[in-house]
């Protein structure tokens, strides 16, 4: 066996080995764990310095940063790009990876968010997140310095992004479910306030769910908390 042969078993080895370990270790319901593992494995497989993933809102055709190596809290659902808009946005519409060694901030399609350090590393690989709908995100791995990125590393991000986009489509499914029933208990604890003070105090349904608005301002506490408030003090004063 020649040495050329030995380096693609050992190659195709490594490959399937990390495409075994995206079925193992890829299987969170939790949108965030999910995207975590993710970036884990996804930075595992480039050696990079940086990996951020965006996730498709679908409902206004943005991408949203979800899931970041380096902690970056304070931006995760905050940066958002329109599909077509930056490299990401380009890597999404077209569903085509983007892989560029050099100079990654002067590429025509970029966009440059100021808040990102990771804006200003050299080079970048981006690959679409895919399920049987479409795109659903985009991973972005970065180097701080000059990087070739080797077909086998290109690939398999790639490969990486279409294995996973069931998952993510799955909870995010989850995620609005859980979303859609929170804000129906919600409406369900400040109705039953609103008609406590509309009772207790005669005040029309406008003039009770105004006031509970104005001490959810006042108070800077959420309208849920408001209203619980006002629902144990009821139970407390009228003994309801």
């Amino acid at each position: 066996m020649t040495d050329t042969e030995k380096k693609v078993i050992k190659d195709l080895k490594k490959e399937l080995d990390f495409l075994y370990k995206v079925t193992k270790d890829v299987h969170s319901l939790e949108i965030d764990s999910l995207l975590r593992e993710i970036v884990k494995i996804a930075v595992e497989v480039s050696d990079s310095d940086s990996c951020l993933i965006y996730v498709l809102d679908p409902q206004k055709n943005e991408l949203v940063l979800r899931a970041s190596k380096n902690p970056r809290p304070q931006l995760l659902k905050k940066i958002k790009m329109k599909l077509g808009e930056g490299i990401t946005g380009w890597v999404a519409r077209e569903k085509k990876p983007v892989a560029i060694p050099k100079g990654a901030a002067r590429d025509p399609r970029f966009k440059l968010f100021r808040s990102l350090p990771e804006d200003k590393f050299e080079a970048f690989l981006s690959v679409p997140i895919i399920n049987k709908h479409g795109v659903c995100g985009v991973i972005n791995v970065q180097h701080q310095k000059k990087h070739d990125h080797s077909p086998m590393e290109i690939n398999l991000l790639a490969a990486i992004g279409k294995l996973v986009g069931g998952a993510v489509e799955n909870a995010l499914l989850i995620e609005t479910t859980l979303e859609l029933k929170e804000a129906l208990d919600i409406r369900k604890i400040v109705e039953k306030a609103k008609g406590i003070l509309m009772k207790k105090i005669g005040l029309s349904e406008d003039e009770a769910f105004n006031r509970l608005r104005r001490e959810s301002m006042n108070s800077r506490k959420s309208l849920k908390e408001v209203s619980e408030a006002v629902i144990l003090a009821g139970r407390f004063k009228f003994g309801t």
